[in-house]
């Protein structure tokens, strides 16, 4: 069965490094430079080859190495035992237990870099490589070594910023990566196992690939050029040289390369290395909206005639959201000129936003399409409920006081506990259609639809829950 970790090699390797242990998942990154084009001297032979292409760009990828705090777990023999010949070699043995708890063990980890600006030293790697480092060494290319600043990194896009005062550096240049297609050819460059440099090619796979972790921010670019532990901050770049993503992830039984490994698109890396560069974080401002996908049940069960967009689910108080006049059941189609086809894309929008940066949004309310304007505030995430798909039985109800049906218990392990209702909710609309009173609402839900959305009021609030009939 395929399991999903993230790791870099390592030496010795504790919580939260364990998993490059049991590992299935690699992290790898890039910064790609210069226009280059296959060797003329292989073409005039009739060989194609990247050759030429490969002078100009390796020398801006870097290994790291990095030094941590062990935790006070250890790796049992065996399952050092079980792990790939070449990461074993990298792995220290057990910590001796009779030194006693208060002697400080010491774990290393190995990744990859890339320079993205020659003259400033700046270097871009995973958040994830260099995460709880209390040293951090970068090897070059020409075998010069120097240590790295940290200047900041940020954990839910997985890219760390790094600086080293050095001269002689050559960095890459950034391709457009939403002009990247599958099937475009795609070379990764990093340094698997500790091993030095290496160079793997393949095609983009997919696009857009996301689920690796529900809490980050993901738009992964997919492909099957090979990944291997190490490789975390390595390049992943086109036949011109030029950064299209940074290698980040792999999905994996044994912790080897499987085909299948996923980059941070450019785009994304650089909008998040502008807030680190000038603020060592990403200070993000939130739209104060739940959301959720316009599956095909939602929008059946709403009358919605459009087909992909976020469903705005709940509003909350004093958000950008309510002071732009966005309301639940508004299904958002566009932000600041991007199509929105999913939450989980208007989240990655608003995300790489700055706090209070003004933009559109363009929505369908009831049909009509509108124009809203907003300005991000706090610095908090817009959450991503997807529709939770289960029967809302489970709760004691009754008329309530005027129209409507009130849960007056629920009980905390039942199905409608899980679809968010609440003691004390107000249920008055099934499917937007009003409920008067309990005998309205057991007729509205005994019908053939096999999906149903709830509009809850809870303590003065609209918000949308949603519920399969059973």
């Amino acid at each position: 069965m395929k399991t999903l970790s993230l790791f870099s090699s390592t030496t010795r390797i504790k919580t939260p490094w364990q998993a490059a242990v049991s590992a299935s998942l690699v992290l790898l990154l890039l910064w790609s430079p210069l226009s280059f084009s296959l060797s003329a001297a292989a073409l005039a032979q009739g060989v194609p080859s990247l050759a030429a292409m490969l002078q100009e760009v390796t020398p801006a990828v870097v290994s790291i190495r990095v030094s941590k705090p062990a935790s006070p777990s250890t790796i049992p023999q065996s399952r050092l035992d079980n792990l790939p010949q070449q990461l074993r070699r990298y792995l220290q043995e057990i910590p001796d237990q009779a030194n006693g708890p208060d002697q400080q063990q010491m774990v290393s980890g190995a990744g990859s870099g890339v320079i993205i600006d020659a003259q400033a030293g700046l270097i871009i790697t995973n958040h994830h490589v260099i995460d709880g480092a209390e040293e951090i060494l970068v090897g070059l290319n020409d075998q010069r070594s120097f240590t790295a600043k940290l200047l900041g990194s940020d954990e839910l896009t997985d890219l760390a910023l790094l600086k080293i005062d050095a001269q002689g550096l050559s960095n890459l240049s950034f391709a457009d990566s939403e002009t990247v297609m599958v099937g475009d050819y795609a070379v990764a460059i990093g340094n698997p196992f500790g091993i030095g440099q290496t160079v793997t090619a393949g095609i983009v796979s997919a696009l857009g690939r996301a689920g690796l972790n529900r809490n980050n921010y993901e738009d992964f670019i997919q492909t099957d050029a090979a990944i291997n532990q190490g490789n975390s901050g390595g390049a992943l770049v086109d036949l011109q040289g030029r950064l299209i993503g940074i290698n980040t992830a792999i999905i994996s039984k044994d912790g080897g390369s499987n085909g299948i490994g996923f980059a941070i698109p450019s785009h994304m890396v650089a909008s998040v290395i502008a807030h680190l560069e000038s603020e060592g974080t990403v200070n993000r401002g939130v739209l104060g909206v739940q959301i959720s996908d316009v599956t095909s049940d939602v929008a059946s069960a709403l009358a919605i005639e459009v087909d992909r967009g976020a469903l705005v689910t709940r509003v909350m108080v004093d958000s950008a959201a309510e002071k732009a006049g966005i309301k639940v059941a508004d299904v958002i189609v566009d932000i600041d000129g991007h199509r929105v086809n999913s939450s989980r894309e208007l989240k990655n929008y608003v995300g790489m936003m700055a706090l209070e940066q003004r933009f559109e949004l363009q929505l369908y309310r009831n049909g009509e399409q509108m124009t809203l304007a907003a300005v991000l505030s706090n610095a908090n995430l817009v959450t991503d409920n997807s529709a939770v798909k289960t029967s809302f039985k489970g709760a004691q109800l009754k008329s309530a006081s005027l129209a409507g049906v009130e849960v007056t218990d629920i009980d905390n392990s039942s199905s409608a506990w899980r679809i968010g209702l609440r003691n004390e909710d107000v249920i008055t609309q099934v499917n937007k259609q009003s409920v008067s009173d309990l005998q309205a609402f057991n007729v509205l839900i005994d019908n053939d639809e096999r999906f149903s959305v709830l509009t809850v009021r809870r303590q003065g609030r609209s918000l949308l829950l949603f519920a399969e009939n059973s």
